[in-house]
């Protein structure tokens, strides 16, 4: 599995790659805008990302925007609904309209409240088939 782990908070980066770096290779992104970068490029290569998780306040880009574009980049990609990346929303915001506008308007396939806890990231991955 090819995994993008997108946040600005170093602790929380470092958390989050530790975790999934058992399941796949972790690239990361401090921000929004490195975040399509690198999304860009891994489909320009022909590896494209399974899960990105994306935090929703960023510097430059916020996580709303960049999962607009990586969204658009896949469907300029001729990539089907059913095999886009999943993305994972982790954020320390607790209001239900940030979760409405990710769910609803952004196909997110799941939301990571913080401080981030393993067992809830591990159950997310379990509900979404991408860990065993």
């Amino acid at each position: 599995m090819r995994i993008l782990v997108v946040e600005d908070e170093y602790a929380s980066r470092k958390l989050l790659t530790t975790i999934l770096a058992d399941y796949g290779q972790c690239d990361s992104a401090y921000d929004g805008v490195g975040c399509v970068e690198l999304f860009q490029k891994a489909h320009e290569d022909g590896q494209p990302y399974d899960l990105v998780c994306l935090d929703i306040m960023m510097p430059n880009k916020d996580g709303h925007q960049a999962l607009r574009e990586i969204r658009e980049i896949e469907k300029q990609q001729g990539v089907r609904p059913s095999e886009e990346a999943k993305v994972i929303m982790v954020t320390a915001l607790n209001d239900p309209s940030t979760v409405v506008k990710a769910y609803y308007k952004g196909g997110v396939s799941a939301y990571l409240p913080k401080p981030i806890e393993i067992d809830t990231l591990l159950t997310i991955l379990r509900d979404l088939d991408l860990i065993q």
